[in-house]
């Protein structure tokens, strides 16, 4: 698995996961289609993606992030600087938890300051620009990479309702 597999697997989710044409999912992802391509091949091996019915296994994806995604792409929050908020610093965590403490992806386009959190790829910052739900399932994943107790298990339950549930 490849961080890049996650931002693909989650692009699926929100494009309603028979949405597997790789030319339309690689521009909105700022990437190449041989990148999608390599990354289907190996969600697929992973039992992740059900390629022939072009399904994401929701379940089994659901375990992976939920048990395994901070200790196969850990990530501690680095130095202050300017960035699109992610964690609990976006929505829809900000909602539940409020802190004086932001967590950002670094970018110029940004308007908040705080700890940098390395995105899972780094065409993401571009990529949810144009899609807010790519972007609120991003950020609870970061939750779970970076956050205490407390900003996993909000994020654990709003990711099963939008994965699992479908909410």
């Amino acid at each position: 698995m490849s961080p890049l597999d996650v931002v693909v697997l989650l692009k699926i989710i929100c494009s309603g996961d028979h949405s597997l044409n790789q030319k339309p999912m690689a521009e909105s992802l700022f990437m190449s289609q041989s990148e999608i391509s390599k990354s289907l091949a190996r969600s697929q091996y992973a039992g992740l993606l059900d390629l022939p019915v072009k399904k994401v296994r929701k379940l089994a994806f659901m375990d992976f992030l939920q048990y395994g995604i901070a200790y196969v792409f850990p990530q501690q929050p680095g130095a202050v600087v300017r960035g699109i908020p992610t964690s609990h610093s976006a929505p829809p965590l900000n909602s539940h938890i409020q802190s004086t403490e932001h967590y950002v992806w670094p970018s110029g386009k940004g308007t908040v300051r705080g700890h940098s959190i390395i995105p899972l790829y780094h065409s993401v910052v571009d990529a949810v620009q144009n899609d807010p739900k790519l972007y609120e399932l991003l950020a609870m994943v970061d939750a779970l990479r970076v956050g205490r107790a407390r900003e996993r298990t909000f994020a654990i339950e709003e990711l099963r309702k939008r994965i699992v549930d479908g909410e």
